[in-house]
Order: C-alpha cells, then structure tokens, then sequence
C-alpha cells in the first residue's frame, strides 16, 4: 500500500506545532495572579481558562511558556507581556 503524504498549509496559531520560538514568563512578587492573566490573554488572545493555566504554572514552577510560534509574532507577544513589566524570554528552541 503507498504512502499518502498530505500537504498543510504552515499556519500560525499559538500551538507551536511547527514553530521553534517561544515566549516564557517567570514567576516573580510583584504582579498579582489576575493582572497576568488579563496580560497573557491580551498578549496572545488565548481564552481565560487556558490564560489561568498559563499564569498557574508560572506561579508554580517559576516559569511557563506563553505562546509559541514564528519569531515575529513571538517578539509581538513578549512587547505586549513586557508593557506592565513581566519578566519574559524569547527561546529558540
């Protein structure tokens, strides 16, 4: 039996399935738990819940990934995560 490949467009939608940039935000004692789930909904137009997952696993490992995609809308987000000051890192994993 053939193999069947199937083509795909490369389209970016936050999942970084395809993508090795990733914006990371670290834990810090400065904001509070519902000011960086507006920002990190803001930032990458995520939902609430999946914003709260975000910010909860930042408060409890010091540090989660954010969003994943290209470089330039990764740059996007970290501007927008950066405007109240979070501390954030973009990766090329």
């Amino acid at each position: 039996m053939p193999v069947q490949t199937i083509e795909r467009a490369d389209v970016d939608t936050g999942t970084g399935v395809g993508h090795p940039w990733s914006v990371v935000i670290y834990n810090d004692d400065w904001h509070s738990f519902d000011d960086v789930v507006r920002q990190v909904q803001r930032a990458t137009g995520c939902a609430l819940e999946r914003a709260e997952q975000i910010t909860y696993e930042a408060h409890t490992r010091g540090r989660a990934i954010a969003y994943c995609g290209d470089k330039e809308k990764c740059q996007e987000v970290a501007s927008v995560l950066r405007e109240i000051r979070l501390q954030v890192e973009i990766d090329d994993d």
